[in-house]
């Protein structure tokens, strides 16, 4: 007898129902990685009147340095002016730009067949799992009760896989030997893209003027967005 392929999680509607938990009163802090501005845009909107948002721009896999520094100065001015985050008092952490501590995490130089995978490869998951764990380290060091990225917002990034590497962080906090004597965050369960949540991100970098990339980030989508486009 065939086994049922299992149900895939729908992480918007966990989303929606741990919101309706929320306090109105006393909003829960939450740390909220981010990529850049146009990423943020919806998600702030959407999240702001619910949590304490402080936006955390770690981002060492971003090349050349030059479009590093394009991103946060967009990120920046959008937060000038944005409601939601002028409304919500949003702050923002900058974490050090170091590209060798993504090659070490990425592991492209050990195998050099990761370079060339497509989006959401194991590239991509082992590049979530790096930032998403610098994530969860400030949360836990600045005693957050949530956390959280915006990646998934954008159709080229497995939500699944992001949630996955969320809450085994979390559970492996949970179940380190002193964790009775920390305050352990908790992950943020999300799908940002869905409710028209990237349309809505679209229109919003429209009003602003924002630019808007066209790679990922890293200097592998950016190589292999070249070549798809000599290859067509």
């Amino acid at each position: 007898m065939e086994s049922k392929p299992a149900q895939k999680i729908n992480y918007q509607k966990k989303l929606d129902a741990l919101l309706t938990n929320v306090s109105s009163s006393v909003k829960p802090s939450l740390l909220l990685h981010a990529c850049c501005g146009p990423c943020s845009s919806y998600v702030l909107e959407y999240l702001y009147k619910y949590f304490d948002i402080t936006v955390l721009y770690y981002n060492p896999n971003i090349y050349p340095p030059e479009e590093y520094q394009r991103r946060l100065a967009e990120l920046k001015k959008l937060y000038e002016s944005f409601p939601p985050a002028l409304e919500g008092k949003v702050n923002l952490v900058e974490l050090n730009y170091n590209p060798e501590d993504f090659y070490d995490a990425v592991g492209t130089r050990e195998n050099p067949e990761l370079a060339t995978e497509p989006e959401k490869g194991e590239r991509c998951r082992r590049c979530y799992e790096f930032r998403l764990k610098q994530t969860f380290e400030y949360a836990t060091a600045h005693q957050f009760d949530y956390f959280c990225t915006t990646l998934s917002i954008s159709p080229f990034k497995d939500a699944e896989k992001l949630n996955t590497i969320g809450e085994q962080l979390e559970r492996d906090a949970q179940n380190s030997t002193n964790s009775s004597q920390q305050k352990i965050p908790h992950w943020l369960p999300s799908d940002f893209k869905k409710k028209g949540g990237f349309k809505r991100s679209l229109e919003i970098s429209a009003e602003y003027g924002m630019y808007r990339q066209d790679y990922c980030g890293c200097v592998y989508s950016k190589n292999n967005k070249n070549s798809a486009i000599i290859e067509e």
